[in-house]
């Protein structure tokens, strides 16, 4: 199935539980929550006492992109916070595979990011012992950012890796995802989208935004 995942990087933290609400009461399928430490990537955001707050609203599942130089620090924190999945950035591991391991022995889902500048290849070791792939559309840091035209490729490729492996693993990707690049992003062979701006800042409000990015889920690929 083919799901939507609302970033809450694009939301208005002045209203954050009222779009949280409207976020899901449109038919969201999760909710992706950024985190950055201003090292990995050159800028700041939330942390585990608003996903407390979040998670005190929330209906549906709350997934943790782990955007830092040192996850590990992180992990039990946002898993007391309320995280149902985490997500490390391959990058900054260079064995992956303890803190998955870690993250499943607290009963939370493993994941694994990996940037437009690293080879899709490198993720190919780890694609049996993770719950989603996450295929960056974009350099992580800010929000608003254009789909990179090499995306669509590399989903391809990514797809390829997961099949040949008959790994369980979802492909997400995340960055630049409007209700046209979604379309291109799912035929290559996503099938989780995280959208930020398109929604949260879509003029016809929240509810339209996510309503027809269902309808691309549905019927898009």
């Amino acid at each position: 199935m083919n799901s939507i995942a609302p970033s809450l990087l694009a939301a208005d933290f002045s209203r954050l539980g009222e779009q949280v609400a409207e976020a899901q009461l449109a038919g969201a399928h999760r909710l992706h929550f950024d985190v950055m430490d201003g090292h990995f990537v050159p800028n700041l955001s939330m942390g585990p006492m608003i996903l407390a707050a979040i998670r005190s609203l929330a209906r549906v599942p709350l997934e943790v992109h782990l955007m830092v130089e040192d996850p590990g620090k992180f992990i039990e924190p946002f898993v007391r916070a309320g995280a149902d999945s985490l997500i490390v950035h391959l990058e900054v591991l260079p064995d992956p595979l303890p803190i998955l391991q870690a993250i499943r022995k607290l009963g939370k889902k493993a994941c694994l990011a990996i940037n437009p500048e690293t080879a899709i290849d490198k993720m190919e070791p780890f694609l049996k012992d993770i719950d989603l792939a996450l295929c960056m559309t974009v350099h992580p840091g800010f929000g608003g950012q254009r789909y990179l035209p090499e995306s669509d490729e590399r989903i391809r490729q990514l797809r390829q890796l997961i099949d040949r492996q008959q790994a369980s693993c979802e492909l997400e990707v995340d960055g630049g995802i409007d209700h046209v690049t979604a379309k291109s992003a799912l035929t290559a062979g996503a099938n989780v989208l995280v959208a930020g701006t398109s929604i949260f800042r879509d003029p016809r409000g929240i509810a339209a935004a996510v309503h027809e990015f269902q309808e691309i889920c549905d019927h898009g690929a």
